[in-house]
């Protein structure tokens, strides 16, 4: 603002070739006027003006505005306004009028920097006041259902998102099987079970499983993954916040999420869960079942890409099994070996088919590709607790006995037993069928193979152990039989 219209020509030409939004007015009560019904970031102001100088043009703004950025312009060193006033009126900065506008260009694009600063800051404070009002909210005894619901609707403000999700585990109900999980959804999320399974593509699922595993989030393009850790820093869920205005918010969700991960295991910790036992129970099957039939859809997905692996996982699952009886293995073992046998390739759901149906060699970087398939799948099954025993299967069913295996370089016994047996299955499978690139071994060959590979490639224990299973199988007639059944 300046009572001379070149002045304010001057100006507008500078500062709009600079980036910057611009409105000139010469008229300081109209300049009030302004800041009082519209919004501005930065003033320039002059001092020496009519009707009123700058500093009570100043003092009438502060009344209703503190938050203004002011730059007070004066082309009268002797009559500047004294420090005094500067620092009353909270003008925060000063400048000589001059033939160039350097100067002024500086203090301008610092105003800019420190205006966006001060909102950081001003976000975070009334974000962290945020959480503190909203925790004893969270914190309240009311049924689980109640409290997820809160934690979601309190952090939705701070990203500025409708849409969240939250799938945790209920620490109080330890089955055989693992822990159950539970779901909250709001937004597009506040879904019956069958359609947020729906919702839950492979590269969420994935992600949603390393966030889980590694215990940091995730940052997507569309959202936002925390882990949910307790106190043991255990990863007991995760929640989901859709969204990409995050910016700053993102670190008050990191503070917040852990506040709710206290609040749900307080929850947990002093059975509140007060939903009625059927209807929690109802809930838990459905969401297993669901979740059960998204990976089977999945796993159906990789093998109908490929006509010469299909039928490759549930052989693999009945071979482990056998193996598994054999060595006299807990119910609770077979189990987890015949469901980490049907979903061990699950990861590949990920991979292109142009790499997974490749005629000829593949190259470095299309192997190390193909190479992520078990960390991939160990991912998926990761986002919900109950294939907590099936993961390290998953992912260590292409370690070898040498060390030389992927995605760790485990070796010996180190490579859990399951993953061992998958490895033996899941090889001798893939030398008994067509493969695009070759035929198929007959038994004798395949047998062969497995034994060359035992001590490097396999356990050789296991090795031995399948093959007496196979001679029988072969001599009883079962081995053509049991592939048959799975094409």
């Amino acid at each position: 603002m300046d009572d001379e219209i070149g002045i304010i020509d001057t100006l507008s030409v500078i500062l709009k070739r600079s980036g910057y939004d611009f409105t000139g007015v010469v008229d300081p009560l109209e300049a009030v006027e302004k800041v009082r019904n519209e919004k501005f970031d930065l003033m320039i102001l002059d001092y020496l003006m009519y009707p009123v100088h700058g500093d009570k043009v100043v003092q009438m703004i502060r009344e209703f505005n503190r938050e203004i950025y002011i730059l007070l312009l004066t082309g009268h060193v002797d009559l500047a306004t004294p420090l005094e006033t500067i620092k009353a009126l909270d003008i925060q900065g000063y400048c000589e009028k001059s033939d160039r506008f350097d100067q002024l260009l500086l203090l301008v694009e610092s105003g800019i920097k420190s205006i966006a600063q001060m909102r950081t800051i001003k976000k975070i404070r009334d974000g962290l006041n945020e959480i503190l009002q909203s925790v004893p909210k969270i914190y309240s005894l009311q049924p689980i259902d109640s409290i997820l619901e809160d934690i979601l609707l309190e952090l939705m403000p701070m990203v500025d998102s409708e849409n969240a999700f939250i799938l945790v585990d209920d620490i109080t109900d330890m089955s055989e099987e693992g822990h159950k999980s539970i779901f909250k959804g709001i937004g597009k999320y506040r879904a019956t079970i069958n359609d947020f399974m729906e919702m839950l593509n492979p590269s969420l699922m994935e992600h949603i499983g390393y966030a889980r595993i590694t215990k940091q989030r995730v940052e997507l393009e569309d959202g936002v993954i925390f882990p949910l850790n307790n106190e043991k820093s255990q990863a007991i869920g995760v929640i989901y916040v859709e969204g990409t205005n995050r910016d700053e918010g993102v670190e008050l969700l990191e503070i917040y999420t852990s506040q709710a991960a206290s609040s749900i295991s307080n929850a947990f910790l002093y059975s509140l869960v007060n939903m009625k036992n059927e209807e929690l129970n109802r809930t838990y099957d459905q969401l297993k079942l669901r979740y059960m039939d998204t990976i089977e859809a999945l796993r159906q997905a990789v093998d109908a890409r490929d006509i010469y692996t299909r039928g490759h996982s549930d052989r693999v699952a009945y071979y482990a099994m056998e193996v598994g009886k054999a060595l006299e293995l807990s119910s609770e073992e077979l189990e987890t070996l015949r469901i980490g046998g049907i979903f061990h390739d699950i990861g590949k759901i990920g991979t292109a088919d142009d790499i997974l149906l490749k005629y000829d060699k593949l190259s470095d970087a299309e192997l190390k590709e193909i190479q992520k398939h078990p960390l991939k799948g160990a991912r998926i099954l990761s986002a919900v607790s109950m294939f907590k025993d099936v993961v390290p299967v998953v992912k260590c069913h292409h370690e070898r006995i040498d060390g030389t295996g992927y995605p760790e370089g485990l070796s010996g016994e180190s490579i859990p037993l399951l993953a061992r047996i998958i490895s033996v299955a899941d090889a001798f499978d893939a030398m008994m069928s067509d493969r695009i690139y070759r035929s198929r071994l007959n038994i004798d060959q395949a047998r062969q193979q497995l034994l060359n590979g035992a001590g490097t490639q396999f356990d050789a224990y296991i090795v031995s152990v399948f093959i007496n299973i196979i001679d029988r199988m072969t001599e009883e007639g079962m081995l053509t039989e049991a592939a048959a059944s799975f094409e």
